[in-house]
Order: C-alpha cells, then sequence, then structure tokens
C-alpha cells in the first residue's frame, strides 16, 4: 500500500483545531503541537490501521526537521526502519527528549486521540510489548489529505465529528460556540419575569446570560434576579423593590458580586450569590465570607445562602487556575453543561457522612 501523502505540521495543527472546537473534552491534549507533530510522524511512516503499520511514540520523539521535509517514498521508509533500531539519545535536531514518549503515549494517543476514535490501539501486544501498536484510523487519517480543502474539507470534518464525537461533547461544542458568536454584540439577557436587559459583549456578559436564563430556571425553584453587574463597579439591574421584600440592602459601592439571585420557592428564601469567572473571581474563602457578611446583616441565616462560581467549561484555563481556590461549601456550574453542578461539601462531621449520602438518590 502507498505511502499517504503529506500534510506540513503547521496544517496539521489547524485542522486539529477544527476537527476539536472548543468545548470538547481534553482538547488541550488533542491541538497542541505535540498531538499535530503525533499525527504528521503516523502519516510520515504510513501507520494507518487499515496498512497494518503501526506507531511507537518514541518514534515521534526521533523525527527532525530536516527529516520531515524529505517526502520521498523511498526515504519515509527508510527513516521508519531506522527510527525502530536501538540507539543513544543524540539526535540532531530531534523534535523532544527521549522521556517526552510519555505524554505522548498518555496523553495524546490513550487520552486524546484513542479516546475520539481517531487511534486504534494493536489487541494483540502485552502491555509490556515495545513493539509498535498505535496506528490512524482510516476516516480520521483522511482528515489529512491536502487534497481537501474549503467547503470539501468543512464537509468530511462535520461528517466525522457527527460519527465519533458523542451527543455530549457535541453539545457542549455547540454552547460555546454560540457565546463566541454573541460575544460579538452586545448580549440580551431574558429575566426570569420576562423582561430583558442588555450586557456589553465579552465572555462574561455571555456567561452572565447563561446563568441567568439555563441556570436559575434548572436549580432554583421560584428564581428572581436581585442584582446583575458586568463587573464590580457597573449595574446592568438591580431589583430594589424584590431586595427590600426578602430584607436585603444593595449597595452598589460595597463588594457585591457579579450576580445576586433568590429562590423565592422554598418556605424562606434562598440567596445566591455568583460570581462569574471568564478569568479570575472564583468564590474564594474570603470571599465567601464577604458575601456572607452581606447576607447576615440582612437577616439571613447560612443556610439560606448558597455560593455559585460560574464558568464557561471545564475544560478552560479559568477553572483549572482557580479550582483550588474554590471555596467549601459552594458549587461550581459550566455554561457548557448546563445540567450539571459540582457541589464542594463542607461537611464538618466528615467521619459521620458516607458517600452514598452525596450521591444522586
Amino acid at each position: 500500500m502507498p505511502l499517504p501523502p503529506l500534510l506540513p505540521v503547521p496544517d496539521i495543527h489547524d485542522r486539529l483545531r477544527n476537527i476539536y472546537p472548543e468545548g470538547t473534552p481534553n482538547r488541550n491534549f488533542l491541538t497542541r503541537e505535540i498531538a499535530a507533530k503525533t499525527v504528521f510522524v503516523m502519516l510520515y511512516i504510513g501507520a494507518v490501521e487499515e496498512a497494518g503499520r503501526w506507531l511507537r511514540p518514541d518514534q515521534v520523539t526521533r523525527m527532525t526537521d530536516a527529516q520531515a521535509a524529505t517526502s520521498r517514498d523511498e526515504d519515509r521508509e527508510a527513516w521508519l526502519v531506522a527510527s525502530m533500531r536501538p540507539g543513544d539519545s543524540v539526535i540532531q535536531g530531534r523534535w523532544y527528549a527521549a522521556n517526552t514518549r510519555e505524554p505522548i503515549r498518555d496523553e495524546t494517543l490513550r487520552d486524546g486521540l484513542i479516546r475520539t476514535g481517531a487511534v486504534n490501539e494493536r489487541p494483540d501486544l502485552p502491555t509490556t510489548s515495545p513493539l509498535p501498536r498505535y496506528a490512524l484510523v482510516e476516516d480520521f487519517a483522511a482528515l489529512f489529505d491536502p487534497g481537501l480543502t474549503n467547503e470539501a474539507l468543512h464537509a468530511v470534518i462535520e461528517n466525522w465529528q457527527a460519527a465519533h464525537l458523542s451527543a455530549g461533547a457535541l453539545a457542549r461544542v455547540e454552547i460555546l460556540r454560540r457565546g463566541a458568536v454573541a460575544r460579538e454584540g452586545r448580549v440580551l439577557v431574558t429575566f426570569p419575569n420576562g423582561e430583558t436587559r442588555e450586557m456589553e459583549p465579552g465572555p462574561s456578559s455571555v456567561i452572565t446570560k447563561a446563568v441567568v436564563e439555563e441556570f436559575a430556571p434548572r436549580f432554583l425553584g421560584q428564581p428572581g434576579v436581585i442584582w446583575l453587574s458586568e463587573s464590580r463597579n457597573q449595574v446592568v439591574t438591580r431589583d430594589d423593590d424584590l431586595a427590600q421584600a426578602i430584607g436585603l440592602r444593595i449597595e452598589p459601592d460595597r463588594n457585591l458580586p457579579d450576580a445576586i439571585l433568590v429562590d423565592l420557592g422554598p418556605t424562606e428564601p434562598l440567596l445566591v450569590f455568583v460570581e462569574v469567572v471568564a478569568s479570575a473571581g472564583a468564590v474564594s474563602d474570603a470571599r465567601q465570607s464577604a458575601l456572607l457578611a452581606i447576607a447576615t446583616e440582612a437577616g439571613f441565616r447560612d443556610n439560606q445562602v448558597a455560593f455559585v462560581t460560574a464558568y464557561a467549561d471545564r475544560g478552560d484555563a479559568s477553572f483549572k487556575r482557580t479550582v483550588s481556590e474554590l471555596a467549601w461549601r459552594s458549587f461550581a456550574w459550566f455554561m457548557s453543561e448546563p445540567e450539571h453542578i459540582v457541589a464542594l461539601y463542607g461537611g464538618t462531621d466528615a467521619d459521620q457522612v458516607h458517600l452514598y449520602d452525596l450521591m444522586d438518590g
């Protein structure tokens, strides 16, 4: 079987970012440069499953720019043989250090390309075998045909996504795509009572819109919006009548959150402070204490106050950067997965609580 045509690494990198858009689980593993170079080496040696050829991760580390530029079939075949020979790690201009084979194996391949059906692993090899074991699945390899461009390329990528990305992954992608579009113009927010307000364009406004329109009706029985802002100093809306009805005094110059919601469904109202994180500003211990003080001054007890940090997606750098700051007895919610919520359990008698007590019934 002839070797597949080669696409330059930067073009493979671009295609991977289109194949795996924002919202795809483990997207970083799938779209960084090391993933593009892994796909390139697999194509270079013809490691496509139907061809019966397979890749060993250390072959990616052994590739060089000079070798990658040599595209004749006989040169590629000769390098394949040479790359399998034992040898020292001194390879002039090698792409990666020898120990980089481990993240290639564990992250790029096993947690990335294999999980999305782009790469298969030989089933007949024991785990300890040093033989090559990874190959591109044919329909994924076809996405890197240099002859595919523009509409034709877009069509085959969409077909592959529909076949290989889960319904949940596709839903996340679509939600984030809509959010990206909304960032280009003013963001119209529809409140629980049907009124609307406009917010300035930007990622924080998109997440705030999702908090009001998706989070509130899903997780609050009878939701209301008391306070909404685009920053600590710019008020979008405030419902003073509702605030006064539940005894809350709104002081704009105080350390207020991005949103204050209320659930009027319970016998006693539940006050919900929400922090929107597009870059920073999660509900930390210190932030939780400051917000709780606002509520207790209005006569609310601790069990009548909830704290939520809202993100675009749990794959975002903003979540990874701030997750260690999140306060116990608070929640994390993601715009891309609106039906789910993360609870940071903050019980004081942990030895009396079993895991099944914290699970859904």
